[in-house]
């Protein structure tokens, strides 16, 4: 079997069907899985009109990412006329970092949520890392060199300092494993850069997003009401949950459970949305209990699919038609909604803020309000007691902050 593909390392990885599996690099390289499963590279090439194969190496030891750069360098000299076999192999170099966090980002693409996820990797380390560390061999990086990088950005752009410290770890823990340099990990925190740097804590000048003030938020909530639209149904289920935005813009049917009229009436709310992982900022699962003004939301939205607001070419709503949404809402009154202390029209997002001013004016238990907005609390003890235990408590919050939205 043989076939002409774009080779992936997953792809290469899980092979089993005998054959040869040629890459779209236009070299010959290509997968050769073998009648006993062993799989190999070979780079079939025409070399002054003889057809022969150049064998580069064990899956289990060299990388698709290795194994088309050898071909590439192959292909050059078979361009020149030269047989790149009778060449003296050259020493073992030890790859540049760079190269490293491209091989290693090629294997956590499918470990990330979405390509923007993807993307925001590659730009942290091309903007922050690759330019001190990118020519470097890897295996002469030391904690030196990790603060020169990171001292640059730790106090005028801290979150992203903490994010690029994080991947460079997670690279060079790839390159400790691959054996291309010995522990210890230099870009470690604990008991390393941690007495180098300052705390985050005492750093990090934290982003408020803009909220609607407490005082304004039943004349909001009045203003939206009257606003028709998928994505003005959407925006009021973010503001009666204090959810985020990609939580309640790919809701789905199928996440939602709805109990029977006696189960509700024990349980003091009317079902569960249950929000996967995935979607979540903490990646972990979130249950939130759907209260009876929601439950009658959810029922007047047609059904299209298992999208709970679809947008208008049949796709998830995005994030700007809620941002829009509330843009409107703030040129439509006579004094708008600004935020009391950036000074800045309110966006989604600061809801959530508002819903906690609120929680804290009202007195209200903070435990429930924290666990709603899957902040997380408690120690691993308390976790699941918390999950399980705090619903209904959660329900009778939420209950008071919709009446407190309609200014009851």
């Amino acid at each position: 079997m043989a076939g002409n593909k774009n080779l992936t390392a997953n792809f290469v990885k899980n092979a089993k069907i005998p054959g040869r599996y040629y890459d779209s690099n236009n070299t010959g390289l290509h997968l050769y899985v073998r009648d006993s499963g062993s799989k190999s590279w070979v780079q079939r090439v025409n070399l002054r009109g003889k057809s022969i194969d150049i064998g580069l190496g064990n899956t289990s030891k060299v990388t698709l990412l290795e194994a088309r750069t050898k071909s590439l360098e192959n292909a050059k000299f078979i361009s020149e006329g030269v047989d790149p076999r009778r060449l003296k192999p050259k020493a073992n170099v030890t790859p540049s970092f760079k190269t490293i966090s491209d091989e290693f980002l090629i294997k956590k693409k499918s470990e990330l949520s979405n390509s923007k996820h993807f993307a925001q990797w590659g730009t942290t380390l091309s903007s922050y890392a690759h330019p001190s560390l990118g020519n470097m061999p890897v295996n002469e990086i030391t904690v030196d060199d990790i603060f020169n990088t990171l001292d640059k950005i730790w106090l005028t752009k801290n979150e992203t300092a903490q994010r690029t410290r994080g991947r460079i770890e997670k690279i060079l823990s790839y390159a400790i494993t691959k054996r291309f340099r010995d522990a210890p990990n230099p870009a470690i925190w604990k008991g390393n850069l941690e007495h180098l740097l300052p705390k985050p804590s005492s750093v990090q000048n934290p982003v408020h997003m803009p909220a609607v003030p407490c005082v304004d938020m039943p004349r909001w909530w009045d203003a939206l009401k009257r606003r028709d639209g998928t994505g003005a149904k959407a925006l009021m289920l973010l503001t009666m949950l204090a959810a985020r935005s990609g939580e309640v813009r790919g809701m789905l049917h199928s996440e939602l459970e709805f109990f029977t009229e006696e189960e509700a009436t024990e349980k003091g709310y009317m079902g569960l949305w249950t929000i996967p992982g995935t979607r979540m900022k903490a990646k972990r699962e979130h249950i939130t209990p759907i209260i009876k003004p929601i439950f009658d939301l959810l029922h007047q939205l047609p059904r299209q699919g298992d999208l709970v607001f679809s947008g208008v070419k049949g796709g998830m709503l995005s994030d700007g038609t809620l941002s829009s949404l509330m843009k409107r809402i703030h040129a439509s009154d006579t004094t708008g909604f600004i935020d009391s202390r950036s000074k800045r029209p309110a966006v989604p997002h600061g809801i959530r803020s508002t819903f906690r001013d609120w929680a804290a004016e009202t007195s209200q238990e903070i435990e429930p309000v924290e666990l709603q907005l899957a902040h997380r609390i408690g120690t691993s003890t308390t976790k699941a007691y918390n999950r399980s235990e705090r619903l209904e408590t959660r329900a009778k919050v939420l209950t008071e902050w919709y009446n407190f939205l309609n200014g009851n």
